[in-house]
């Protein structure tokens, strides 16, 4: 049996991108409502919408959203490409079994890219983990923003909406687009 047959293994979704894209938001793996909607972030509480909402319009339906992230020069993608994960939250995925989403095939693909961020501290700890890459990508800044997971609710929005702006905006709103 591979990890992909087990009962319980996820499966992430394609990147939300375009090739002009200089920021990456990086998750850890769908959660179990957004694995039903089929969807990034659709659990109703996570805050990542709001967020965006207010960073680059993304208002509307789902389609609509990510139209306007793409726009925005915003690409989101998840650290793990599948994972046994039981249950919805980080602590739930099944290091043993994780599989890392192809980052040196994906950076090459988005020249413009200088910031990634990763949305929260699961996201970053397997990124540090699980994905080596080449020299050639020193350039690139990585950023820890806050979860946006109903799940971390110690934070409340406006604390996380003025961390993430204050990472993401100034990248959006710079001239010399590579």
């Amino acid at each position: 049996m591979t990890c992909t047959d087990e009962p319980g293994t996820s499966a992430g979704f394609p990147p939300i991108v375009r090739e002009d894209a200089r920021v990456l938001i990086l998750g850890s793996l769908p959660s179990q409502a957004s694995l039903t909607a089929h969807e990034y972030y659709a659990h109703p509480q996570n805050a990542f919408w709001g967020i965006m909402r207010e960073l680059t319009g993304a208002d509307g339906e789902y389609a609509t959203r990510c139209e306007s992230l793409r726009n925005a020069g915003v690409a989101v993608w998840d650290v793990l490409a599948s994972s046994v994960r039981p249950g919805s939250m980080d602590a739930d995925i099944r290091l043993d079994s994780a599989v890392p989403n192809d980052f040196a095939a994906f950076f090459s693909s988005l020249p413009s890219l200088r910031l990634v961020c990763h949305n929260g501290r699961k996201s970053e700890g397997m990124f540090r983990r699980f994905v080596r890459l080449p020299d050639t990508y020193a350039g690139l800044r990585f950023e820890s923003l806050p979860s946006t997971s109903p799940a971390y609710a110690s934070l409340p929005f406006t604390e996380k909406l003025r961390v993430w702006r204050g990472i993401i905006e100034p990248e959006l709103n710079r001239r010399d687009r590579r």
